[in-house]
């Protein structure tokens, strides 16, 4: 491993590209203790509260700081979720769009730039109005002005992760997004830790052997997801493919053997991130409205510790695993390819029953991988339930810290054997 952490360093570019990433996650971290302005932070406390305390981690503790980025990045993950829910012939503009290839996912991240400002001013709105609400002395000489800067502030940042995240993905190494939650999720491992020791050391100095075995556990319990995580997301189901033998002029062409590797899980993390944006979102719209009825009844039957809340999050990541893998694998198009090629899968006929075949594998094989990430994802509310903690970095953060960390990895093999050195994977 370290002789090819020395590579990287070996090649300019790539060694360009992996300091351009570390400099922009510096700037991430830092902008995490820019305070807004006119807010006194030190009044809030977001671990309280599940919704604010998956927020929080997401943010890195920007949101416990009230920085600049407290609102992270999920305003743009909602924008895309909305604009990629569109696209699939709801709006035909859209659709159409995203048939066009380059040009047309270009137009389509330019909408979802649009849709995040606008959504990241309102979230902000009802950020600074809610919390000013829950916690007298928060917000400084309140007044339109204040309240207009704190909203104005917060939406700038969310605009400049956003920014960031692009130069991440265009300038450094895997997708800039992920990478900016991934490092969030990592900054919060530390104060977690600290959490567990006051909460079962230094609280209860008299059950030390029953809280180390309590900690074994634990590490055990992380080690296992871990290893899931990386057999599931490294998992391939590979289909056959043979081609005919054909004559070009006076050469023969095809004969060879080949497979189509078809991912467990082709979606990766995306569908975790998205359904936790996704059922944060009316929470806190709810919380703005407190304490009339309908609003204390989401906000309590809709929080990470309820069972609606673990439902509707199951169902969730199964749909939306489904979803993004139909988004990135078509099988009409791999069968026409086929077909075109003079390719066929042995026993199975060209043309539509390729096609249907290579949808009911693909079917299958997805139902395994959404149903490990929703299994996943559900860990860390049964480990709150049973130890009490307020504890957010679980199965949902451990899953996107390893996939993430997988990909990356990934992103450095290719580069690395493109110029014909070693990589990670042996």
């Amino acid at each position: 491993m370290f002789s090819t952490l020395r590579n990287i360093f070996k090649v300019p570019d790539l060694r360009r590209r992996v300091l351009f990433t570390l400099a922009m996650l510096a700037v991430f971290r830092i902008g995490s203790y820019i305070p807004v302005p006119n807010v006194n932070a030190r009044l809030f406390d977001p671990t309280q509260n599940a919704f604010l305390g998956i927020l929080n981690t997401f943010s890195g503790g920007a949101l416990q700081n009230f920085s600049i980025f407290a609102m992270s990045i999920t305003p743009y993950i909602t924008a895309s979720i909305i604009v990629q829910l569109l696209a699939m012939d709801v709006i035909p503009k859209f659709a159409e769009w995203s048939k066009e290839g380059e040009h047309g996912r270009r137009k389509l991240a330019q909408v979802t730039r649009y849709l995040t400002v606008v959504l990241g001013l309102i979230q902000a709105v009802g950020f600074a109005l809610s919390f000013d609400r829950m916690i007298p002395g928060l917000i400084i000489d309140k007044g339109f002005a204040t309240i207009a800067m704190i909203a104005i502030t917060l939406t700038a940042g969310t605009a400049f992760l956003m920014w960031l995240g692009e130069q991440i993905t265009e300038k450094g190494i895997g997708n800039g997004i992920s990478l900016i939650i991934f490092a969030g999720i990592i900054a919060r491992v530390a104060p977690g830790i600290n959490q567990i020791y006051n909460a079962w050391f230094y609280t209860h100095p008299e059950r030390l052997f029953l809280n180390l075995v309590y900690v074994a556990l634990l590490l055990v319990g992380i080690l296992i997801v871990i290893v899931g995580v990386i057999y599931v997301q490294q998992g391939v189901r590979r289909i056959p493919v043979q081609y005919a033998k054909r004559m070009v002029g006076p050469r023969m062409y095809g004969g060879q053997t080949t497979h189509i590797p078809l991912k467990v899980n082709a979606a990766g993390v995306i569908p975790v991130i998205f359904a936790t944006s996704l059922l944060i979102f009316p929470s806190t719209v709810a919380s703005w409205f407190q304490p009339k009825p309908w609003a204390n009844w989401i906000v309590a039957n809709l929080g990470p510790r309820s069972w609606m809340y673990v439902l509707l999050e199951v169902l969730l990541i199964i749909g939306f695993t489904y979803f993004y893998t139909a988004v990135q694998i078509n099988p009409q198009q791999l069968a026409d390819q086929m077909r075109k090629n003079s390719g066929y899968i042995p026993g199975v006929r060209p043309g539509k029953p390729t096609e249907q075949f290579i949808t009911r594998v693909m079917n299958r094989i997805t139902l395994a991988g959404a149903l490990f990430l929703a299994a996943v994802s559900v860990l860390p509310y049964l480990f709150s339930n049973v130890t009490t903690l307020n504890l957010y970095f679980g199965g949902t953060s451990l899953l996107i810290v390893v996939s993430v960390a997988l990909e990356t990895m990934k992103q450095l093999e290719s580069q690395l054997l493109q110029r014909h050195y070693k990589g990670f994977i042996r």
